[in-house]
């Protein structure tokens, strides 16, 4: 099947979000931004990760779709003491103003799909790699 990976935010919107999580390829695509929610997917590759990070504000939610890996968060970049192997079905919360990490330790790409409550990223974000998510001037 193919699907529409364009933002399609502040529109109504219906979507196979596991057709799609699976089928996307991007280290991240953003499909949908409103004024208090954001859908990501995300593809990260064997050995890479999301990337240490805290959302000031903001909840996320974390749907895993496809390969393993590890969830770490904390109250501090150093201090990250809560770690969790995580598959495929999985689900990660992660509460506002928590540093957090999720590493694929698996052989195939770790594929997810990521909801924020509010949007952490400009409308429309699609990162083809991880470098270019670091070097997006957009990216905090």
């Amino acid at each position: 099947m193919t699907y529409n990976f364009e933002e399609q935010g502040k529109q109504p919107f219906v979507a196979n979000i596991e057709g799609m999580t699976l089928e996307n390829d991007n280290f991240r695509t953003t499909i949908w931004t409103g004024d208090k929610l954001q859908v990501t997917l995300m593809t990260i590759q064997p050995g890479d990760d999301i990337g240490l990070e805290i959302h000031h504000g903001i909840e996320q939610f974390l749907r895993i779709e496809q390969g393993q890996g590890l969830c770490q968060m904390g109250p501090a970049e150093d201090n990250l003491n809560f770690e969790y192997e995580v598959k495929a079905d999985d689900v990660i919360i992660v509460p506002a103003d928590t540093w957090h990490n999720v590493t694929n330790k698996g052989e195939e790409p770790l594929k997810l799909y990521s909801i924020y409550a509010g949007p952490d990223h400009k409308p429309g974000t699609v990162h083809k790699t991880h470098e270019d998510a670091e070097n997006d001037p957009n990216e905090q």
